[in-house]
């Protein structure tokens, strides 16, 4: 009864794809997965973007929507229709066929990651030895698809939106990369699903997660920076300033073209969420052996959820940064100590079991942390000083 839970969507493919010919069952069986995906991820969005608007709501003393449906959950239902019927305007001087593209490629790109996402035991639409590498390049395309917008729509705040967006994705790239190699050095794999059968083991009841080891930790908090920039989420929301850019590389863009914006934005959080939930979170394994019965894919998509509720809670509480403690904080700091983490897998690898390399390692992780806090980012601010136009 357990295991088919666990397996239930797969063998529901397997009973659909049954009736068909052999020839054709292979093919059948990858659009039954595409269409699901197409179909779940899109629905996560919604409930994501209406527990934002309730949870932020929430946090300052508001009661967020509530008009639509009951206590307003059909709130993303109405922002849906909405979007279709309204007009879809493009400037006189846009590149229009630029400008159409780039939300859909923009679209394509992000869903295309979820193809190596293992959200479940026996649950990978496609498995690669270098699942992890493909994941990446499509993500790296993001930052054309958002450059198109802008150069595109020939419009100042655009483009200054479509550059500051281009190079807050490069610098926190790096960083996200390289926070990532970390597992590849410890599993000697660039398989996502061998990634999270190396983690999904127990001792005593618990855990063998990548994220409760003084490198994985580190690793994690990295990662977990550099993946809020990456999807320009609060504080690191500069490409989409509206104080300073109207709307960023989208300023240009109403209707449909919009959502499909807003649409790459959260199935993108919601993919770099399932990302770290397999790289360090054990992926689909459960938190406790006991807990073993639960279905794999109940506890990644937990995870994931979990994830998008910790987003929504930074947003609620951190403010904006600006532009040049952004970059000062990606090149001074975050690079940096995501390179020093490599340096205590190394030693965390070489120096086998034991306590003594758990004392050696989160040493050295504290220390670079101070040491990088106070010489990298330990520039002194003076007080404030006014001056007036003569």
């Amino acid at each position: 009864m357990v295991s088919t839970l666990d397996q239930i969507f797969v063998l529901l493919k397997h009973w659909i794809v049954s009736f068909l010919p052999a020839v054709l069952q292979p093919v059948t069986g990858v659009v039954i997965s595409v269409v699901a995906i197409v179909c779940v991820f899109p629905a996560l969005f919604a409930i994501s973007v209406l527990l934002e608007r309730k949870g932020l709501g929430r946090m300052q003393n508001r009661i967020g929507p509530n008009r639509v449906g009951p206590l307003g959950i059909l709130q993303p239902v109405a922002d849906g229709i909405k979007s279709l019927t309204k007009e879809d305007i493009v400037p006189t001087n846009a590149d229009a066929v630029v400008h159409f593209m780039a939300p859909v490629f923009l679209v394509v790109v992000v869903f295309m990651g979820y193809a190596v996402l293992p959200m479940g035991r026996n649950m990978t639409l496609v498995k690669m030895d270098a699942a992890l590498l493909f994941y990446f390049a499509m993500g790296a395309s993001t930052e054309l698809a958002v450059f198109m917008a802008g150069w595109s729509s020939r419009n100042k705040y655009s483009l200054l939106g479509a550059m500051r967006a281009v190079a807050q994705m490069i610098s926190y790239e790096v960083p996200l990369l390289l926070s990532s190699v970390s597992v590849v050095m410890i599993t000697g794999s660039l398989s996502l699903d061998k990634i999270v059968e190396a983690q999904n083991q127990y001792t005593w009841g618990l855990p063998h997660w990548y994220i409760f080891t003084p490198w994985g930790c580190a690793a994690f908090l990295m990662f977990a920076i550099a993946a809020t920039a990456e999807t320009n989420r609060s504080p690191f929301d500069l490409p989409e300033g509206e104080s300073e850019l109207v709307a960023g590389y989208f300023t240009e863009y109403s209707g449909f073209k919009f959502a499909e914006f807003f649409l790459g934005e959260y199935v993108g959080m919601l993919s770099i969420s399932g990302l770290g939930t397999t790289l360090f979170l054990g992926g689909w394994s459960a938190p406790l052996e006991v807990l073993g019965f639960v279905p794999s894919w109940i506890w990644f998509f937990s995870k994931v959820m979990l994830s998008i509720c910790v987003m929504i809670w930074m947003r609620g509480t951190l403010p904006r940064l600006r532009q040049d403690q952004l970059m000062n904080f990606a090149w001074k700091f975050v690079l940096p100590f995501t390179l020093l983490i490599l340096v205590d897998v190394v030693v965390w690898r070489f120096m086998g079991e034991g306590w003594l390399r758990w004392i050696v390692c989160s040493a050295i992780m504290v220390i670079a942390y101070v040491a990088m806090g106070r010489v990298g980012m330990g520039k002194k601010i003076g007080p404030r000083s006014y001056r007036y136009a003569e």
